[in-house]
């Protein structure tokens, strides 16, 4: 089992910054892939970045240049930070993991989808004003 717990969310104005957080633990053992989704009201979660056990990172498209996605392996926490923040970026953010090592491959060609993952944690919520 693995407890994922996100944090740094918030209120900014386009062009802003955000990091956000995710403290990992559990049996971190058994997370081959690990991922930041988002989700807006009405839609499913869409993948916007993600990492693998061997710290190999890639990004979609919508957020490539602006976001980065890195880890900090001894104290386990995921982070996603967000720069030239836009209104469309607002959404409730998730960490996601699952043992499945080739599901980081699946990400980095746009094919991940929140049904891959097996733990999720609660959310943080990211509201950028225009």
């Amino acid at each position: 089992q693995v407890h994922l717990v996100e944090s740094g969310g918030g209120s900014v104005q386009a062009g802003g910054s955000l990091r956000l957080s995710c403290a990992i633990s559990g049996d971190t053992g058994s997370r081959a892939c690990t991922a930041w989704f988002r989700r807006v009201p009405g839609k499913q979660r869409e993948e916007v970045a993600a990492i693998d056990s061997e710290g190999s990172t890639s990004v979609a498209t919508s957020v490539k240049g602006r976001f980065t996605i890195s880890e900090d392996n001894t104290k386990n926490i995921l982070y996603l930070q967000m720069n030239t923040l836009k209104p469309e970026d607002s959404a409730m953010y998730y960490c996601a993991a699952d043992r499945n090592a080739r599901l980081c491959r699946y990400c980095s060609r746009g094919w991940c989808y929140e049904g891959d993952f097996g733990y999720w944690g609660q959310g943080t919520q990211v509201t950028v004003s225009s």
